[in-house]
């Protein structure tokens, strides 16, 4: 056994040297082709972590916070919440979701374009906070197409605003690539940069050009511009749904593996994982800031109104306040724990699709609706039906949330080989918990719903005790997951029962994959 080990060793010592050795060699040719002047300006570069880092955070503040406008329209208790809510619907709720889609475009594109490019200097930062400042800035042109709707303005600022953002990333690609040493090193080695330019430039600019036609036909037909504008947020699908048409039509069509390694339109593109946990964290984070805040901003009692009505005590004026106090303790519950289901899906990802990270905006986006929820359930007369339906709505929010977290695993489980680790796969030990974990939230929202509709006494304490006490649920569920297992495992499987730990790791690594079995 020691002999065998011994030569393993070597062979892998050679392994590792052939490969040190090849690329040496070609970063050393790649060294030889670039001038002295490319040599002195490749120090004054640096990385672009940092860069990265504050751009996601940007992007996903300026995509929540369009939430604020929504969550503090006031309802009056002499109002129907359903005809207010309807009212929403139309104006701000629907900004806000379009608003959240479009930003989270952009970003999409700009994780895309930093996959390629892994080296900044002076210039590239100056021109990406160029780009950031056009994006913050798309927020106040949805407000103007909400607020005047039948007015051409808001379309044209937001297509002028899309367009200068795509002309600013073709800069930022003709530049770099005049520069290879920012570039990855698999394009920097590669024969084919001025294909991958052109590429990338062709794909940058699809959607700035469909910008162009929206604002062309605002003049014309103003609804046909909405349209083009919903096309963009689907537009890597309907490339997809048009390519296997014209595959089945016209046979398939080769492509040049150099064209689409590194920056493509299709739903399975590869995002950066560190990218989309960073963003979905800053959406939560500030979720849950924007909680806090509301009680600094409402629930801190006016000195004199202390002084007048309740003798001097601060005790007894914010006794007056406890509701509020139970709505933000239960609503930060359910914020905190939505991210925690969330860290604990990526934990087991190894690699986040186009396809799933659409479906994990979709859920940021509900996610960043839980203000509105806060707000609505501590508004109204307890026992009233306003408060019930404003009980409702934070079901249908939560579920949401939820539901396409669900989304996302059977996403990833339908390509689990590609995107998860051995161990949370169809069969693995992991992975009936992450089932049950991620089906906790849409049914306990969904059983509430149903409560609500049966029990007129249902008020806003009991839900925002009911959230307070989700935290214990989990504790308990890898309990009954495990001891579920052992019952099936005793029952239909006697023989295997006693087996062993590792038994069981290798029996769960070799599991049928989810493809199969679906076949």
């Amino acid at each position: 056994m020691e002999e065998g080990d011994d030569i393993v060793e070597h062979h892998v010592e050679e392994d590792m040297e052939k490969k040190e050795t090849r690329s040496y060699t070609a970063s050393s040719s790649f060294l030889d082709s670039v001038s002295p002047s490319d040599r002195e300006g490749n120090g004054s570069t640096q990385s672009s972590h940092r860069l990265l880092a504050y751009s996601d955070a940007l992007i996903s503040i300026i995509a929540t916070v369009m939430i604020l406008p929504v969550a503090h329209t006031k309802v009056e208790d002499n109002e129907e919440l359903r005809q207010s809510v309807q009212l929403l619907l139309t104006t701000k709720i629907a900004v806000y979701l379009m608003t959240f889609l479009i930003v989270t475009v952009a970003w999409a594109a700009h994780i895309r374009l930093f996959q390629v490019i892994v080296r900044i200097d002076d210039c590239l930062a100056l021109l990406n906070l160029a780009c950031m400042m056009l994006i913050t800035f798309l927020p106040y042109t949805f407000s103007l197409m909400a607020t005047f709707p039948n007015n051409i303005l808001g379309i044209l600022l937001f297509c002028g605003c899309v367009m200068v953002i795509g002309i600013i990333q073709s800069v930022i690609v003709l530049y770099a690539f005049s520069r290879p040493f920012l570039l990855n090193e698999p394009i920097q080695i590669s024969e084919n940069q001025t294909v991958y330019k052109h590429h990338l430039l062709k794909v940058i600019m699809r959607v700035p050009i469909m910008c162009f036609f929206a604002s062309v036909f605002s003049f014309i037909f103003f609804q046909l511009s909405y349209v083009l504008l919903a096309i963009v947020i689907f537009l890597p699908y309907i490339s997809q749904g048009l390519k296997w048409c014209r595959s089945k039509a016209m046979g398939p069509v080769e492509e040049s593996p150099d064209s689409v390694m590194f920056y493509t339109y299709l739903p399975n593109e590869p995002l950066s994982k560190e990218r989309v946990e960073a963003f979905s964290d800053g959406v939560y984070a500030i979720v849950a800031t924007l909680l806090i805040l509301d009680i600094c901003e409402d629930n801190v009692p006016d000195p004199s109104v202390v002084e007048k009505q309740y003798g001097g005590s601060l005790v007894a004026a914010l006794q007056d306040f406890g509701p509020e106090y139970l709505a933000y303790f239960g609503s930060f519950a359910t914020v905190g724990l939505l991210w925690f289901v969330h860290h604990s899906l990526f934990l087991h990802v190894t690699k986040a699709t186009r396809f799933m990270g659409l479906l994990n905006t979709f859920s940021l986006a509900f996610v960043g609706g839980l203000p509105l929820a806060y707000q609505l359930t501590h508004e109204f007369q307890p026992n009233s039906q306003n408060e019930l339906e404003a009980i409702q709505i934070s079901c249908v929010i939560i579920f949401f949330a939820g539901i396409f977290q669900l989304c996302i695993w059977v996403v990833a489980l339908y390509n689990e080989r590609e995107t998860l680790h051995p161990y949370v796969r169809y069969g693995g030990r992991e992975h009936a918990f992450m089932l049950a974990k991620l089906a906790l939230y849409p049914c306990v929202a969904l059983g509430t719903f149903f409560l609500t509709c049966i029990l007129s006494k249902f008020s806003a304490p009991i839900f925002h005790l009911m959230e307070i006490t989700v935290p214990f649920a989990f504790l308990v569920l890898r309990l009954l997951v495990r001891v579920g297992l052992a019952l099936i495992r005793l029952i239909f499987y006697p023989a295997t029962a006693n087996r062993n730990v590792i038994v069981e790791e290798e029996v769960s690594q070799a599991s049928v994959p989810f493809n199969a079995l679906i076949t």
